[in-house]
């Protein structure tokens, strides 16, 4: 299905849905610094209800032209909290450092979650690399009531120490074990809820991902079941969009909203690279009106914390 959403360019801005839990495709918009007011609230809009959105043939846009574009739509956080070489204005997401295949939710292990990261496609494999997003609303919404009640009762620790890519240091190359050692060079941990309240749409969304090291106050195989419990929930085929890479495309996705997956199905000679761009988020606060907490590490540096919807 597709929805014409009324702005004041030359070309009308078209939303075309993806799928009836996630996932939309914009046309219609050229990306720049220069898009006029109704468009960028379009976009907003648009991220609000599908959680992650695609722009094809964005060919133009330079690393200035997407930071300006994210300009647009929030405060650009620095690149990243400890990767300071990949990076000044955009993070690099490059095979040559690893592949970040996991379900994760961007930066979870500081309090201030980013609200929104933007993915440009700059090189991509001949074949494979696509991504896949899930919807944290939809696994929420999709628990049984005993579940949800469960869930909002928990919280978990988030570190940036965890076993990246599920696999061993020794079977790292020299690039990868560089980039893994500079990941954790600052150590952070934050303890959030597992259900948080979306700061900007009410929606209750689960809050998990592979940064998590143990939930709150059960034994770590009471932990490990719940866990897998609630994150296959997230990853359920029904709550997922995934998206083929063309060079020039370019995704947002609402980080408060969603899980994503890097799928690591191209060969080694094969190379990837994307800029992402995280925006300013607010701190994580659970159905009970509790904050997440800091137990390790000061994120002040990496991000500002966006005041939360009708707050002074």
């Amino acid at each position: 299905m597709s929805v014409d959403y009324p702005a004041e360019t030359d070309t009308a801005v078209q939303v075309v849905n993806l799928g009836a839990h996630i996932g939309a495709r914009i046309d219609g918009v050229r990306l720049g610094g220069d898009l006029d007011a109704e468009t960028v609230a379009t976009i907003r809009a648009a991220l609000n209800e599908h959680k992650v959105i695609f722009f094809r043939g964005q060919q133009h846009l330079t690393e200035d032209g997407q930071y300006e574009f994210a300009e647009l739509l929030g405060n650009p956080t620095t690149p990243h909290p400890t990767l300071t070489s990949a990076g000044v204005k955009t993070l690099a997401i490059d095979s040559n450092h690893g592949r970040s295949n996991v379900w994760h939710t961007d930066v979870t292990f500081v309090d201030r979650v980013p609200k929104a990261s933007i993915l440009r496609a700059v090189a991509l494999p001949s074949y494979g690399g696509s991504t896949t997003w899930a919807s944290t609303v939809a696994a929420y919404n999709s628990l049984p009531e005993p579940l949800k009640r469960l869930a909002e009762s928990l919280r978990a620790r988030h570190t940036n120490q965890y076993d990246y890519a599920a696999d061993t240091e020794e079977r790292l190359d020299d690039s990868t074990k560089a980039y893994r050692r500079e990941f954790e060079s600052t150590y952070f941990e934050t303890e959030h809820p597992v259900v948080h309240v979306h700061p900007e749409t009410g929606e209750r969304a689960v809050l998990l991902g592979c940064f998590v090291k143990q939930l709150v106050g059960v034994s770590s195989s009471e932990s490990q079941a719940l866990f897998r419990l609630l994150q296959d929930r997230v990853t359920r085929l029904e709550h997922t969009v995934r998206w083929d890479w063309s060079r020039g495309d370019v995704a947002m996705w609402d980080n408060h909203a969603t899980q994503h997956y890097a799928i690591d199905d191209y060969d080694g000679s094969e190379h990837r690279r994307l800029t992402r761009i995280t925006l300013a988020g607010s701190i994580p606060v659970g159905v009970d009106g509790t904050s997440s907490t800091v137990i390790s590490g000061n994120a002040e540096y990496y991000s500002a914390v966006e005041p939360l919807k009708g707050a002074a």
